[in-house]
């Protein structure tokens, strides 16, 4: 610690950022940490937040990172541990306070899935699948999601 004076506001402020810490094997692999933090999350300290809007707020930062990394060729899901549910590739992603969690897609086969998940439940794996030959371009979710918590309140 330095001899550093802050203000009130510095204070507050400086308690509700997220911080983030990450360490990767590949120094060139992009850090959460390295993203800017949205308006949305960053105007709202974490103590006036329920724990599906924290949750959620900072999947959708992952998931966005995770999508920076994909080719044209590639679509974000999330693969299911313990079950034989398969993958959901996501289309959508919502919260319900003050403790769920919800994912919105649909099963390589096109069936339609949704996910709803006590954050104390929350474990979330990224997988990279092949995006519908049909489609032109990849369906890019986490820019959709990051959008939503840049223009505040989501």
């Amino acid at each position: 610690m330095g001899d550093e004076i802050k203000t009130a506001a510095e204070a507050a402020e400086a308690h509700a950022l997220p911080r983030v810490h990450e360490v990767h094997t590949n120094p060139a692999e992009k850090n959460a940490a390295d993203q800017p933090v949205p308006n949305g999350v960053a105007g709202k300290p974490v103590e006036q937040k329920s724990p599906a809007q924290w949750a959620y707020e900072r999947t959708v930062l992952y998931l966005k990172k995770f999508e920076e990394g994909l080719d044209d060729g590639h679509e974000i899901a999330m693969g299911f541990a313990g079950t034989d549910a398969g993958v959901l590739k996501i289309e959508g992603m919502g919260y319900f306070d003050p403790d769920m969690v919800t994912f919105y897609g649909s099963d390589p086969a096109g069936g339609k899935m949704q996910l709803v998940q006590h954050v104390s439940q929350l474990s979330v794996v990224f997988r990279a699948l092949p995006k519908a030959v049909e489609a032109e371009e990849p369906n890019r979710i986490g820019f959709k999601l990051l959008q939503d918590l840049e223009q505040g309140e989501a």
